[in-house]
């Protein structure tokens, strides 16, 4: 699926990249307090330090600031997880190492995580579908690594159910956003993801072959 284009005015690619920067950082910020719909251009440049004049030359509409969070928040939480997690091992203590990085990215963009997704619906019917196709890649990449223990025996799973573990990991992490002031009242980061993990392994561990973690 195409990129989505959003129109700018200014030909310099890295001042245009500096501005939007800005932008999302603020826009997080007002669409978290206010919401999209009651969030104006107008707050979002002075959150952004500068005025609106300058901000609409690097965007035409306010929903190409929500389209420009949802793009960029995907591209950096992906980046992370491509740059942390190896994908070419194929065993369970990697498969754990996954989770564990993925659920720290989560703790450090969660704020904006959660207005990805309370926000996401009032993108327009061009863009959802880019925007919901990234995530789609995100949980890809856990679909690799879990198919990379089954292929090397660690694991005993079916296609669906790579698919469906792969989605419950990406929700897990999520959680730990859109549920943190009640989570956060009984577990640290590191406890949430110790235990999450566990729960994960006690499910999959009836799936282990024999030979590689015991009898099921």
């Amino acid at each position: 699926m195409k990129k989505r284009e959003v129109q700018a005015s200014v030909k310099d690619e890295r001042l245009v990249r500096k501005r939007r920067d800005q932008m999302i950082k603020g826009a997080v910020t007002l669409f978290k307090e206010k919401g999209f719909h009651r969030t104006t251009t107008r707050e979002i440049a002075r959150a952004s330090g500068f005025s609106i004049g300058t901000l609409y030359e690097y965007i035409r509409t306010k929903e190409d600031v929500l389209y420009l969070v949802c793009d960029t928040i995907y591209d950096q939480v992906k980046n992370r997880l491509r740059k942390d997690i190896g994908t070419s091992l194929g065993t369970l203590e990697n498969l754990q190492l996954a989770i564990s990085h993925y659920f720290k990215v989560m703790d450090e963009m969660q704020d904006e995580v959660v207005v990805m997704y309370q926000e996401a619906k009032s993108l327009s019917k061009d863009a959802l579908p880019y925007v919901l196709k990234k995530e789609l890649e995100m949980v890809k990449m856990f679909e690799d690594v879990i198919q990379l223990c089954v292929e090397n025996g660690e694991l005993d799973l079916n296609e669906q159910q790579v698919k469906l573990v792969a989605h419950n990991i990406f929700v897990q992490g999520q959680m730990w956003g859109f549920r943190r002031w009640a989570l956060q009242r009984t577990y640290t980061l590191d406890e949430y993801i110790r235990q999450q993990t566990e729960l994960l392994f006690t499910g999959l561990i009836g799936k282990i072959k024999q030979g590689t973690g015991g009898e099921a």
